[in-house]
């Protein structure tokens, strides 16, 4: 039987042989976990893993990220799954109030942005799959819904100015309470909720009542990221609005109230300045706003729908 002292030595020989193919410093570790990358088969999700690979160790190094901040790190994002559910999608109001949401709207729209198309702006957790299908001119305030009246009229175009017709045009707003239909068990089910369809001048309207602003919730783990900024929560008064239409790239856009007080301080960078219109006072004191849409020529892609 060996002593310990001779299965040390026995083994030293060994460790000191396969030293070097150890990742013994961050910057053979991260060779090493791009090289267990290299069999990915599919070009773009490899291009994805690369990068996210190199930012991820660099970000780590960069901070001196100790285990427990990880450990801290990972339980939030265990949490946001958790926080999902009917009432919101926490992992799409995490992507918004980082502004990475409003980031790959820009960066997917910038063809379409150079050529005078629609800016986009994020969906939002609380767009739904099932909103009715509604007749142009209808409303979607459900009857006694309280607010001042509004009426919306749109038309959906190409870059160059022409009518797309039968397009479909989803749209969704908070009531003037400040609250989704599915937040609020007060309100009927779809309420100020709606899908159009352009007719042949690509025009659609609905009847609706002046949205309001909002905070977004709070009650998850974004809540506690947002109280740990010391950030303000609220969003300024808004319309969303998907536009899909053959032959052409999805638009996922919002149309805000100029006159909210958070018109310029949108907790989750979506106010851009060309969405921000005056909802015009009637003379029998409702709201009109008329808008036009702008789709670039593409492929169209039904977005993921974040509830049910």
């Amino acid at each position: 039987m060996k002593s310990s002292a001779q299965a040390a030595a026995t083994a030293t020989p060994l460790a000191a042989q396969h030293r070097e193919a150890l990742p013994a410093t961050p910057e053979a570790l991260l060779d090493a976990v791009l090289a267990a990358n290299r069999g990915t088969t599919n070009p773009r999700l490899k291009q994805i893993l690369d990068a996210l690979l190199r930012h991820l160790h660099a970000f780590a190094v960069e901070v001196d990220l100790s285990y427990q901040e990880l450990e801290v790190g990972l339980d939030f994002l265990v949490r946001i799954g958790k926080a999902t559910g009917p009432e919101k999608h926490e992992g799409i109001l995490l992507a918004d109030i980082l502004g990475l949401a409003t980031l790959v709207g820009l960066i997917d729209a910038k063809r379409s942005l150079a050529a005078g198309g629609t800016e986009p702006a994020l969906i939002g957790p609380f767009w739904r799959a099932a909103q009715p299908l509604r007749e142009n001119g209808a409303p979607i305030a459900a009857e006694g819904t309280p607010g001042e009246r509004l009426f919306v009229s749109g038309r959906i175009l190409s870059l160059d100015g022409e009518p797309i017709a039968n397009a479909r045009v989803e749209t969704w707003q908070a009531s003037p309470g400040g609250l989704y239909e599915n937040q609020d068990p007060h309100q009927e089910e779809m309420n100020l909720r709606g899908r159009f369809q352009t007719d042949a001048d690509g025009r659609f309207s609905f009847h609706s009542v002046r949205p309001s602003g909002y905070a977004v919730p709070v009650d998850g783990p974004c809540g506690e990221l947002l109280d740990a900024q010391q950030r303000a929560i609220m969003r300024p008064a808004h319309l969303h609005f998907i536009v899909m239409a053959e032959g052409y790239k999805t638009l996922a856009t919002q149309i805000f109230d100029a006159d909210d007080p958070n018109a310029y301080r949108d907790v989750v960078f979506g106010a851009v300045g060309s969405l921000l219109h005056r909802f015009e006072r009637q003379s029998d004191g409702s709201f009109r706003l008329d808008l036009d849409l702008k789709l670039e020529a593409g492929t169209m892609r039904v977005p993921m729908c974040p509830l049910p």
